[in-house]
Order: structure tokens, then sequence, then C-alpha cells
């Protein structure tokens, strides 16, 4: 399912060089979970950003679905990540003039070619299944961090992607809705 090969990714600092990935080699399956642990600052989310395709590395390939994206066009790139990567950030990312269900709806309207009813019934239903089945209505801004983070999550999860990238998912969660 993923593929990563040679992935290095630098940064031009004032003081020079930083390197943040060294030559990474990854392979995923499938119906695989992989969790990345270490310390803070090793480049845990660059690598993330990097295989969820909104970052491009420095050098190196990555194969997602037997798709070449460091090849694609900004466009394609674009149209393959909606479809086929669902991402959770650490820090939400949601937008505070829309509704949780708006929020989640987005990757859907962005896509164009699923039907708004069908659409806003799936997005309900993981909605209800997070625990915030009586929050649809509401305003990042009148969420909880927790509720924002399974808001952060149905939107992740509302295209079906055969991929999804977690941040520290459940970094904003209680312990028993972390593990659910």
């Amino acid at each position: 399912m993923i593929n990563a090969i040679g992935l290095k990714k630098h940064f031009q600092t004032p003081a020079g060089d930083l390197s943040i990935l060294n030559s990474i080699d990854l392979q995923i399956d499938a119906g695989e979970m992989v969790s990345i642990m270490g310390a803070s600052g090793v480049g845990k989310s660059t690598l993330l950003h990097i295989l969820g395709t909104l970052d491009r590395p420095s050098s190196g390939e990555i194969e997602i679905d037997k798709h070449n994206v460091l090849k694609m066009s900004e466009k394609e790139l674009t149209t393959f990540r909606n479809k086929t990567i669902g991402f959770v950030f650490q820090f939400h990312h949601l937008m505070p003039e829309f509704t949780a269900l708006e929020n989640v709806l987005m990757p859907v309207l962005i896509n164009g070619q699923i039907p708004r009813d069908k659409a806003e019934k799936t997005a309900l239903g993981l909605l209800e299944r997070l625990g915030l089945k009586e929050r649809y209505t509401h305003r990042p801004g009148e969420l909880s961090g927790g509720e924002q983070q399974r808001v952060a999550v149905a939107r992740a999860l509302i295209m079906r992607p055969k991929v999804v990238l977690a941040d520290e998912p459940t970094g904003n969660l209680d312990t028993n809705t972390g593990v659910e």
C-alpha cells in the first residue's frame, strides 16, 4: 500500500542545512497498522506529511496504492489525496466558521462526486459513532479539544480512504475515548 525508499528531508536555515529525515525506507501493506514513535523533534510529523503528500521530500521515492505520487502534478495529487488518504492532524485544522458536520463534509464537498444527502447521512453516522450525535451543529470554538479531535477523525474517514495517517490522534482525548 505504501512503499517509501530513501526518503530525505532537509531545510536551509540561517545556521546551515538542517537534516530531518535521512534515507528512510518504509513498507506498509494494506490492512497493516503501524505506529511511528520517537522523541519530540525527530521528524515523525515531517514523515507523515510527506507520506500524506502534503509535503515533498528533498529526495527519495514514494508509491501509494501503486501510484508514484512524486510524479503527479499538483492537481492530480490533490484528487488522489482526496480519494485515497485520510489525515488526522495533530492540531485538528478545523475551519472555525463551519459546524462539526460541515467540517466533516469538507472532503466530500471538495470531491463533488457524492450526493450531499448521502454524504450528510454518512457524516452524521460517523459523528454519532464518535459520540458527537448531539454536537454536530456546533462550531469548533464550542467544542472541547477532544470533541474537535473526534470531528477531525470523522473528517479523515468520510471518503473511506485506503490510507489513514494520524499524527497523535488521541493526544487530546481521555483514555476511554482514545481506546474507542
